[in-house]
């Protein structure tokens, strides 16, 4: 029971934090876009997106690789000591190698000279990240702290955004700020470390045994690099900054989305990493089935709502600068479904059973088909063409995934309640949308449609008793029972 509430806590927590890091720029995305138009927002992005490729050669995949490795030691200080001791020179050392790599890029790339001091601004991301230790904590599941402390330098962020960006030419501002919300908490995270590992060297490492599986998760982290930073740098080098802020403006909005679709698979990691440790795989089945399950239930109608009112939500979050990001808006709004699968399918279910090469395939694959249809499509379409090449890649990484789990996952694809889901969406979509004649703003009409397709939507699953939501209803109602009793 103690460790169902566990469960539960820590997928709250790595909701909040997963959804603070989108929540963040969503909050200040509508003054900054503004202020710095598209020309400014997309400077900084390509930028974000090329720090990304070396601070992915910094960190070898072992963000990811490091939750499995210290999850399966963490009973035992003196291995969890030396383990998170091994990982993080690796990191470090990487990390110079990184920095060296950068600055021969900008001393030799023409187009990253005129604005090489906010790629360094923003590279101090790279060692922030590696001290950071991330991995550490959620291998030890300790989500709350993780997010309390990322919270608190968000919300100073937030008060230096407003307080210090106020025209055009304050574009390294934002980059700096932004930076500051996402990595600065990594510097408590370093110091706070020593409540759960020894911080002096204890030797006899053993470096070598990380080498082979970091490698795999390492080019996994190619792949996934590729295929989610490539269509910004392709559309900042073929076309230009413009496109790439338009394109910013919609995937700001996919990514707070994503952002909850997958709290749960990545809370669900470490545990189902032990799970298959310990042996207990019908505990592993249990919780993988509930998550395909979570991930239809809400990806499907956070998908079409934001497909159908993609204009209002573009023009209330940036402002009717940015028009050109509606369409790019619609077309990526299905990789909400497909994230949310191979979230669970990778991340929760080949990797505990230890087949990242499979998730390595299929991630490779992705890469290439997106680097294929964004080659073809961006120089025609622009920030529409980056938009599908990044659909179409998704597509081939579940692909992979599900034909590789099919004999595991077949049954539980074929219980999912289509029907209950379909019937729904259909309500929910004719409720919302009759408000539309009454021309609200962008703001009310987003409220209004929001409360009317989601309330209908989960009237709808309750009504025909839908399995998983009414699991979820009778735990809300017994915790609401509970508290009225403890307080009477």
């Amino acid at each position: 029971m103690q460790n169902q509430k566990s469960l539960k806590l820590n997928f709250i927590m790595n909701a909040i934090l997963t959804m603070s890091s989108f929540v963040f720029p969503l909050i200040t995305f509508p003054y900054v876009s503004r202020v710095l138009l598209p020309i400014g927002t997309g400077k900084v992005s390509f930028a974000i997106s090329l720090i990304a490729y070396f601070s992915m050669f910094a960190q070898l995949g072992i963000p990811t690789y490091g939750i499995r490795a210290c999850a399966k030691v963490r009973d035992s200080k003196e291995e969890l000591t030396k383990t998170s001791h091994e990982l993080l020179i690796i990191n470090l050392i990487m990390c110079i190698i990184s920095y060296i790599g950068l600055f021969v890029a900008l001393i030799c790339v023409p187009r990253l000279q005129e604005d090489s001091h906010l790629y360094i601004l923003v590279s101090f991301t790279i060692i922030l990240n590696a001290i950071g230790m991330e991995w550490l904590y959620k291998a030890l599941e300790k989500y709350t702290y993780i997010t309390l402390v990322s919270i608190i330098f968000k919300f100073v962020a937030l008060i230096a955004m407003f307080s210090l960006i106020h025209s055009k030419e304050d574009y390294i501002i934002y980059g700096g700020i932004s930076i500051f919300a996402a990595s600065a908490s990594n510097i408590l995270n370093f110091i706070n470390a020593r409540k759960y590992i020894y911080m002096k060297p204890i030797g006899n490492y053993h470096f070598k045994r990380h080498f082979k599986p970091i490698a795999i998760f390492f080019a996994m982290a190619c792949a996934t690099t590729i295929y989610t930073n490539m269509d910004t740098l392709m559309l900042g080098f073929i076309k230009s900054d413009i496109d790439v802020g338009y394109y910013n403006a919609a995937v700001k909005i996919k990514g707070i989305l994503v952002s909850v679709v997958t709290s749960l698979g990545t809370v669900l990691l470490p545990r189902a990493s032990y799970y298959v440790e310990q042996g207990q795989m019908d505990k592993f089945r249990e919780i993988t089935k509930k998550a395909i399950n979570f991930v239809f239930i809400l990806a499907i109608p956070l998908m079409l709502y934001f497909i159908l009112y993609a204009k209002q939500g573009i023009y209330f979050l940036s402002g009717d600068a940015y028009a050109g990001s509606i369409l790019p808006m619609q077309i990526i709004m299905p990789t909400l479904l497909l994230i949310g699968l191979t979230n669970i399918l990778g991340i929760q279910m080949l990797v505990p059973l230890g087949k990242e090469k499979i998730v390595l395939y299929s991630e490779v694959m992705g890469a290439i088909v997106n680097i294929i249809v964004n080659a073809i499509l961006i120089p025609k379409m622009a920030s529409s063409g980056a938009a599908i090449g990044t659909l179409v890649a998704e597509c081939v990484v579940f692909i992979v995934q599900y034909m590789a789990l099919r004999d595991e996952v077949s049954s539980t694809f074929k219980i999912i309640s289509y029907w209950k889901i379909g019937i729904g969406l259909m309500l929910g979509t004719l409720c919302s949308y009759y408000f539309i004649q009454f021309k609200f703003g962008d703001f009310i009409t987003l409220v209004i449609t929001g409360c009317m397709f989601f309330a209908m939507y989960g009237l709808v699953l309750l009504i025909t008793k839908e399995k998983l939501t009414i699991e979820i209803f009778n735990q809300l109602i017994g915790n609401v029972k509970r508290k009225v009793i403890r307080e009477s």
